[in-house]
């Protein structure tokens, strides 16, 4: 099993004064995730949750909702030309009477890419493969003080990042601002591919009171997990992309970016957001 983390001889320049010494870094490494023992995917990762990771990615694809969609998920033994196991392949097995959806080339670009098909056809996309619609009732209602607080909380809880620097963060709250869970990963789309698998392995899905909160940029690939695990707001550090601001009005996501402090700006879906001055 890979580490979460390597050390490398470096160089360090600091003053003019040189030493040589090792440093911390973050592992980085390629899983491939395969579907009833057909390649679907490969994506670089932080080792580590692989089987969560693994499960978060298909629920973003609309092929799980729920723990008993899966009867196994398991190593690839052999992956090698040796016969050993790389613990880089990971082979999720449907249960029986799960549709198992078509691999296509057309369907790997669109799940594997970063930024998605453009337009339309990415909100198509999610429109027609979404297992949950975001159905937070009563509808979850924020105080920005809460928020505000979130960010923080969340550097706070990166453990992995404190020795690397070198690793993105998502996680999960309560509508009361309680810390759920919390993963990190060297893709910020792993990360949330993470939480959302292991969720899903605690039969916990839909997450219709939480909060998803990325320590990136709010990209559509984020928007889109966040709907698919009918998940009602997503926070960002930073920016989000065009793409992710539509998806989020046409499903009724609550999209908040440029969350650092008391600042912030509300997207889409500020119903949910306590506001008490004008806009």
């Amino acid at each position: 099993m890979g580490r979460v983390t390597e050390r490398r001889r470096t160089i360090r320049i600091r003053d003019g004064i040189v030493t040589t010494r090792p440093d911390t870094l973050v592992a980085e490494e390629p899983l491939e995730i395969r579907l009833n023992g057909r390649s679907l995917a490969i994506t670089m990762r932080t080792p580590g949750d692989d089987f969560a990771l693994a499960a978060g990615f298909l629920v973003s694809e609309g092929v799980l909702a729920s723990a008993s969609d899966v009867q196994s998920i398991v190593y690839c033994a052999g992956a090698k030309d040796d016969g050993s196991n790389t613990y880089n392949v990971v082979d999720v097995r449907l249960a029986p009477g799960v549709p198992v959806p078509d691999i296509t080339l057309e369907r790997n670009v669109y799940t594997t890419s970063s930024c998605g098909l453009c337009g339309k056809a990415s909100l198509d996309a999610v429109r027609t493969t979404a297992r949950f619609t975001i159905d937070d009732t009563p509808p979850v209602r924020l105080e920005p003080t809460l928020l505000a607080g979130l960010p923080d909380r969340l550097r706070a809880a990166q453990e992995v990042f404190d020795r690397t620097g070198g690793l993105h963060a998502a996680a999960l709250f309560s509508e009361h601002g309680e810390l759920l869970d919390i993963r990190e990963d060297v893709g910020r789309h792993n990360a949330v591919d993470k939480l959302i698998g292991r969720a899903l392995r605690q039969d916990l899905l839909p997450l219709s009171r939480s909060i998803l909160l990325v320590s990136s940029r709010a990209s559509f690939e984020l928007a889109q997990k966040a709907v698919m695990a009918g998940i009602p707001v997503l926070a960002a550090v930073s920016a989000p992309s065009s793409l992710a601001v539509d998806l989020a009005m046409e499903t009724g996501l609550t999209l908040v970016g440029f969350l650092r402090g008391p600042s912030m700006n509300v997207y889409a879906g500020d119903e949910r957001i306590a506001l008490h001055t004008g806009v």
